[in-house]
C-alpha cells in the first residue's frame, strides 16, 4: 500500500535519544542547567531580562528556520484568477501588479500564457512594466506550455504536475516514469533560456513519499531553483507540513516553495510551520482568494510573521500599502473585506471590554501584538456599550477637552451603561451625553448621583436638537413682490 503523508496512517513516534531533543530555556536555565549568560551583577539574569525573554519565539538553535529569511510569491494574478468572482481585465491586472510591487513582494506569479490569448498578452504587458519584483508564470509540465511561457519575457517559470494517485488516475493519467522524464525535459529547456525554474508536485500531501523524494532529488540534481510542495486540497496540518518540509530539506539543496490551500483554515499556520521547517518561499494571494476558499492570505501571513519578527517584516515590506492592495482586490472581485480580517478588518484594532480599554490606554502592548501605526492604521476604543469602563470614558472626556473629576466621570459612565442596556450608543450619543453632563456640572444644575436631574437635562437637549432639525428642514416662505 503506498505511503501517504496526509492523513497519517500510523501513530507518530516521539524521540527517546537526548541528542534528538530540543532544549528549552526556563527562568535562565536550560534543561536544569544555567545557560551561561550572566546579565546581573551577581552573575544571573536580571528579572527584566527574564520578562523580555520569549520561550515561544523562534530559536536561534533551529538553524533551518526561515522565519526571518523568506520570499513571498504573490499569486493573486494566477491563483486569484481561479476565485469564483474573479475577472481581471488588463488594466486591473496592471494596477494589482504595481500595488504588489510597491508593497515589496519578491515575486508576482501570473496565469499561464497558454491559457488564452489575453492571458499571454497580459503576461507580456506586465513583464514590460519594469517592476522590481520578479515575474513568474505557472505552467503545466508540458513542452508546449514551456515554449509559450519563455517567449513572454518572464523571469521564471513554475512547472507543476499532479503526483498523487488521485491525480495520476483521474487527471492526467501518467505514471511516475513519464512524469520524471517530462519534468527533466521541460526543466532543461527552461534553464537553457537563462531564467528561473521551479518544479512542483501537485497534491503533494496525498502523494507517495518515496515518489516525491525521488523526483525532487532528480530535479534538484539537474539544477532547478526551487522545488515546490502543494497542499492542493487543504488536507495538511502543521505537524504534517513540518515533517514533509524538514524531510525534503534533508534531501535537496535548492530552495523550497510551499503552496497551501485553506479548506480547513490551516493555511497561515501551515505556512509559518513550513518556514520553521526550512521552506524559503511562500505562495500567497490578496485576501486569500483562489480556487474554492483559496490559499494563504497575504495580509494574514504578514501579520503572523510580523508578530514573530516585527523589525524584519517592517524593513522588508511597505506595510501601510496593505490596506490599499486589499481594497483594490476586494473591489475587483466584488467582495467585502471580512470584519475579522487580520490587520485590515474593521474590528482588528477595536477594543471594547472595560479592563482591556484601561490597559490599552496605559500601554497598547497589553492587548495588541500588532502595532496599528506600523500599518498606517489607528486603534479605536469603543465606549458606547454596557461593558465600558470609566477609564475609557475618561480618555474620551480628555479628548473632548472637558473638565470632570473621576467621581463625575464614573457617574457619567453609569448613565452610558444604563442607556447601552437598551441599545448600543454611537460615539455621537456618548459625546452628547458627556457634553450635557459637563454643562450641567459647570452650571450647577447637576451634581454626582442626581439621576433625575441628568435625565431632565438629556431630555431638554434631545428636544432642542429636534427643534433645530425641524427648523432647518422647514420650507422658507416666499414673499410676493409688491
Amino acid at each position: 500500500m503506498p505511503q501517504c503523508t496526509c492523513p497519517h496512517t500510523k501513530a507518530d513516534s516521539l524521540p527517546t535519544d537526548p541528542s534528538q531533543m530540543v532544549s528549552v530555556e526556563i527562568n535562565g536555565k536550560r534543561n536544569g542547567h544555567t545557560n551561561g549568560t550572566t546579565n546581573g551583577a551577581n552573575g544571573h539574569s536580571t528579572p527584566r531580562d527574564q520578562q523580555r525573554r520569549n520561550p515561544y519565539a523562534p530559536r536561534a538553535s533551529d538553524f533551518l528556520s526561515n522565519i526571518s529569511n523568506f520570499s513571498i510569491i504573490e499569486s493573486t494574478l494566477r491563483e486569484g484568477e481561479q476565485f469564483a468572482n474573479a475577472f481581471f481585465d488588463t488594466k486591473t491586472k496592471i494596477a494589482i501588479a504595481k500595488a504588489l510591487d510597491a508593497f515589496g513582494v519578491e515575486y508576482i506569479e501570473l496565469t499561464s500564457p497558454a491559457a488564452s490569448e489575453q492571458s499571454r498578452a497580459d503576461c507580456e504587458a506586465i513583464c514590460k512594466l519594469g517592476l522590481k519584483a520578479k515575474i513568474l508564470t505557472h505552467i503545466r509540465c508540458h513542452m508546449d506550455d514551456a515554449r509559450i511561457a519563455v517567449e513572454t519575457g518572464v523571469d521564471g517559470v513554475d512547472v507543476v504536475i499532479g503526483t498523487s494517485s488521485f491525480l495520476r488516475e483521474f487527471s492526467h493519467g501518467k505514471d511516475m516514469t513519464y512524469i520524471t522524464k517530462t519534468a527533466i525535459e521541460v526543466i532543461n529547456f527552461v534553464k537553457s533560456k537563462g531564467i528561473e525554474v521551479r518544479f512542483s508536485s501537485e497534491d503533494s500531501f496525498r502523494s507517495d513519499l518515496v515518489d516525491l523524494l525521488s523526483i525532487y532529488q532528480t530535479v534538484d540534481k539537474i539544477g532547478v531553483n526551487r522545488v515546490g510542495i502543494a497542499d492542493t486540497v487543504g488536507c495538511a496540518n502543521p505537524r504534517q507540513v513540518y515533517d514533509l518540509v524538514r524531510t525534503l530539506r534533508g534531501v535537496v539543496g535548492c530552495d523550497i516553495e510551499i503552496h497551501l490551500h485553506n479548506d480547513t483554515g490551516m493555511a497561515i499556520a501551515n505556512a509559518y510551520t513550513a518556514l520553521e521547517a526550512g521552506a524559503t518561499h511562500i505562495d500567497t494571494s490578496v485576501l486569500g482568494i483562489g480556487e474554492r476558499v483559496g490559499i494563504t492570505p497575504l495580509g494574514g501571513l504578514v501579520a503572523c510573521l510580523y508578530a514573530a519578527n516585527p523589525e524584519y517584516v517592517k524593513a522588508k515590506y511597505n506595510l501601510p500599502m496593505l490596506r490599499e492592495i486589499e481594497n483594490l482586490v476586494a473591489e475587483a472581485v466584488e467582495v467585502n473585506i471580512p470584519f475579522m480580517n487580520p490587520i485590515t478588518g474593521y474590528c482588528a484594532f477595536t477594543h471594547k471590554a472595560g479592563i482591556h480599554a484601561k490597559a490599552i490606554l496605559n500601554n497598547p502592548s497589553t492587548y495588541e501584538i500588532l502595532k496599528p501605526e506600523d500599518f498606517g492604521l489607528t486603534r479605536y476604543v469603543s465606549i458606547g456599550h454596557r461593558l465600558t469602563g470609566w477609564n475609557a470614558v475618561k480618555s474620551r472626556v480628555e479628548q473632548l477637552g472637558l473638565k470632570l473629576t473621576d467621581d463625575e466621570i464614573k457617574d457619567a459612565t453609569a448613565k452610558i451603561k444604563e442607556l447601552a442596556d437598551v441599545r448600543t450608543q454611537s460615539m455621537d450619543d456618548v459625546d452628547s451625553l458627556l457634553r450635557v453632563y459637563h454643562s450641567g456640572i459647570q452650571s450647577g444644575e447637576l451634581e454626582v448621583g442626581q439621576k433625575e436631574a441628568l435625565d431632565r437635562l438629556l431630555k431638554a437637549h434631545r428636544e432642542s436638537q429636534l427643534g433645530d432639525n425641524e427648523s432647518a428642514s422647514a420650507p422658507v416662505p416666499v414673499v410676493a413682490a409688491a
